[in-house]
């Protein structure tokens, strides 16, 4: 249960900085996204859920 709220959190810190120093360039972001057609979006997504996956397997077989 420890790892999850360290994973939690960790997101939280990325997300909270992305909004505290760039907010402006956020805006500028979303709207980029909006352009992008909804399946690429959606192979975008699944693409970070795979990488998230091989993380998490490759820090599991290091030990943490």
């Amino acid at each position: 249960m420890g790892i999850v709220l360290l994973a939690i959190g960790l997101v939280l810190v990325l997300e909270g900085l992305v909004f505290a120093l760039a907010p402006s360039r956020l805006e500028d972001l979303l709207e980029t996204f909006r352009k992008i057609p909804v399946e690429t979006r959606r192979y975008m997504g699944l693409g970070a859920v795979g990488l998230g996956v091989v993380l998490i397997w490759a820090a599991k077989s290091l030990g943490f």
